[in-house]
């Protein structure tokens, strides 16, 4: 396996990794949604914590809305901490990819050089080799 190869197949990974991390968020801010507006269906009047709301009495909904709040918002925070992670491990192994194809293509560009040898390019056609193109230089030489 050459390098290439593995900083490709690890980009992928990171890549799928940070797509896992978003579908993270995004379950969190279902939960937390969810735990929110079941304390708030619960009870009549919650108390509040910043922008959590909580119910203190012994309700079996006060406790499962209380939990999905806490479970999602953690899943919020560390959805968004691995994405990030990965997105930044992508940036690296797709810097790292592109400084190998140019080495790649450095080491060939001095193969051609070295060995003396022109290759020929893609587009090797001179329109004066052909005896139509030539007429001027005919003319002259008749003259």
């Amino acid at each position: 396996m050459s390098i290439r190869d593995y900083l490709h197949e690890k980009a992928e990974e990171s890549r799928h990794n940070e797509l896992l991390a978003y579908l993270m968020f995004l379950a969190g801010a279902i939960f937390f949604v969810g735990g929110i507006l079941e304390t708030l269906l619960i009870s009549e009047n919650p108390k509040w914590l910043f922008f959590i709301p909580y119910h203190l009495q012994p309700i079996s909904g006060a406790t499962l809305g209380l939990s999905l709040i806490l479970s999602g918002l953690s899943l919020l925070i560390f959805g968004i901490t691995a994405g990030m992670f990965y997105s930044r491990d992508r940036a690296w192994y797709m810097q790292e990819l592109h400084k190998a194809h140019s080495l790649e293509e450095n080491s060939v560009s001095r193969k051609r050089e070295g060995s003396g040898k022109k290759f020929p390019s893609r587009c090797n056609v001179s329109l004066t080799n052909f005896p139509s193109f030539n007429l001027l230089s005919m003319k002259q030489k008749k003259h």
